[in-house]
């Protein structure tokens, strides 16, 4: 994992963004903000298993899918399986360790 600090790259209203291996960041402070950092770690091991360009893919498809259903990009954006899985787990630091393979296809059916 390699962090970066960089406001341009991160979309308005968000913190993090995470392009394996990197971890761009919004602000120097965030570095500190363990929940975020984590949440950005599962990201990472999501895109490990799928093979980094397949979660990518995944992730816009499954957008656009849930922008149709609901019509609001935020509810989308918060509905989309491997961000469900990170929000849900990101203060579980533990969380990785004992993370089943694809864990986040269970969060397709919530």
């Amino acid at each position: 994992m390699i962090v970066i600090v960089c406001k341009y790259l991160i979309p308005k209203g968000y913190r993090g963004l995470t392009l394996f291996p990197f971890v761009f960041l919004l602000n120097k402070k965030d570095k500190a903000n363990d929940s975020l950092i984590n949440h950005e770690k599962i990201h990472l091991r999501q895109q490990l298993e799928l093979l980094i360009v397949p979660f990518y893919i995944w992730y816009v498809m499954e957008f656009f899918y849930l922008l149709c259903h609901h019509k609001d990009t935020k509810k989308a954006y918060l509905n989309i399986s491997f961000e469900k899985e990170a929000y849900c787990n990101e203060k579980d630091f533990n969380y990785l360790q004992k993370r089943p393979f694809w864990k986040f296809i269970t969060y397709l059916k919530k």
